[in-house]
């Protein structure tokens, strides 16, 4: 009991996101479940973003990191014979935006983290509109 009140004191919001995360893709479809990727991925960027203007190379690592296998997730999760055009589409997107964070993440500019994270976010606009209609 002591090492898991240890843990939630260390970083008390990780901890409440896991949960909430956990509770959301217990329930989600698999439309949903795309939907918390990028929600995810996005707020991964964010964080990354965040992380470099305050010199933290360690959150810096594991945000690029944690974006990185959602991206991977993200176009394993592709259905090709389905998804035709649409699906190779979004590979390239999602292999470009790859190199892109890994390209970045070798300086200390926040741009392009962000400019990954806005052109992601007008995908799952796009995602969730689907969902929708």
């Amino acid at each position: 009991m002591t090492a898991y009140a240890s843990r939630i004191g260390r970083d008390p919001e990780a901890m409440y996101r896991q949960i909430d995360l956990a509770g959301r893709t217990a329930t989600a479809d698999a439309h949903g479940l795309v939907e918390l990727m990028y929600d995810e991925l996005i707020r991964a960027l964010g964080a990354v973003a965040s992380a470099v203007r305050a010199g933290n190379h360690a959150i810096k690592s594991e945000k690029i990191a944690r974006a990185v296998a959602i991206l991977f997730a993200l176009e394993a999760g592709l259905d090709f014979d389905r998804g035709g055009d649409v699906a190779r589409t979004l590979a390239g997107l999602y292999r470009a935006a790859r190199k892109e964070i890994l390209d970045a993440s070798l300086g200390r500019d926040p741009e392009p983290f962000l400019e990954v994270a806005n052109n992601l976010r007008e995908i799952a606009g796009a995602w969730r509109q689907l969902k929708s209609a």
